[in-house]
């Protein structure tokens, strides 16, 4: 049987319109470039609000600069060479420290327990879970001034139970190991509760299918929460450290408006609590007005959070085994 063969021409693809070539390339440049653009306004909003005032500070601490004098000079190093032998800014230092690990030490571990409590079957768990959040949107200054009168020598409250157990009064503005546990107690009461729902909301991504289990299994809950509870949440731990860390060693207001009317920027008359942030603004406003010094510490400070951090990292990897954290990490 013979086979007809079409002798028609092949018909060529019709040619492309300007239209046509157009949007092909702006489908293009849309696939490839547009996720460049999504991400800009971070980046841009980082740049300015972030990286040039960290750039800018970095280039007037080379200076001598009088906020109230004639023009910046240039000196290089020399503010940082000033600061290493200022046995007041490693006053602040250790305040700082000490601040920070007797506040966030305690913060953790009870924002941790709490939101372990709030992952329960509880009556307007709800209702709870909003009324520990209620401190972290109290004004700070509110908080100052009840903490001050919580924590006065002659008639606060926590002095008449103190002298309830035959402790005698304690003057919590003037004594140094004093008034970092009134402060870290002031910040332990505004944090603990935000760290708690970050907590919580990582534990309730954690499948209730590995509790059952645990539970057939015989587990106590305490059990199930230190074998599967706080492995699962050691990414979120480190997170926590991380935004702690950066908080704790930033913290000026709480000791700030703790010494209102006592020398309220150093701190207490002796700087029983200044802080580094404190000492910065010291020399960098009033009263010293030492532009250039003042942002020698705030570089500082930069490093030494950076450091703290790190270091706040590897313990918590090195705790944890090191296996599931460098995976998360």
């Amino acid at each position: 049987m013979a086979v007809q063969l079409d002798a028609r021409p092949p018909v060529a693809p019709a040619p492309r319109t300007d239209r046509s070539r157009r949007g092909h390339r702006l489908s293009r440049f849309d696939t490839k470039y547009s996720p460049y653009f999504y991400i800009a306004p971070f980046f841009l909003l980082f740049g300015v609000f972030g990286l040039y005032p960290l750039i800018y500070t970095f280039w007037v601490s080379l200076h001598d600069w009088d906020l109230l004098g004639t023009s910046p000079a240039f000196i290089g190093l020399d503010n940082y060479s000033a600061l290493m032998g200022d046995p007041d800014f490693w006053h602040s230092v250790v305040n700082t420290l000490g601040i920070f690990v007797i506040s966030t030490v305690p913060q953790l571990l009870l924002a941790l327990w709490l939101a372990n409590l709030l992952n329960r079957q509880l009556r307007a768990r709800t209702g709870w879970r909003m009324a520990v959040l209620v401190p972290n949107v109290t004004s700070t200054a509110a908080v100052a001034i009840v903490f001050g009168v919580l924590f006065g020598r002659e008639f606060g409250m926590i002095n008449w139970l103190l002298d309830h157990v035959g402790i005698d009064a304690i003057n919590w503005k003037a004594n140094r190991i004093a008034s970092w546990v009134a402060i870290s107690t002031m910040v332990d009461w505004r944090w603990t509760g935000y760290n708690a729902l970050i907590f919580l909301a990582a534990m309730q991504a954690i499948p209730r299918d590995l509790y059952e289990s645990a539970s057939i299994d015989g587990a106590t809950r305490s059990r199930q929460f230190w074998s599967i509870t706080v492995p699962l949440l050691k990414p979120t731990i480190i997170f926590a450290v991380i935004i702690s860390t950066i908080g704790g060693l930033q913290l000026f207001t709480e000791p700030r408006m703790f010494h209102s009317g006592t020398n309220p920027i150093r701190g207490g008359s002796l700087r029983e609590s200044q802080t580094v942030t404190m000492y910065m603004f010291e020399n960098a406003f009033a009263p010293n007005y030492n532009f250039g010094y003042g942002s020698a510490v705030a570089w500082l400070l930069f490093a030494l959070i950076a450091v703290v951090a790190a270091i706040n990292v590897l313990l918590l990897r090195r705790l944890g085994g090191g296996g599931g954290l460098k995976e998360d990490a």
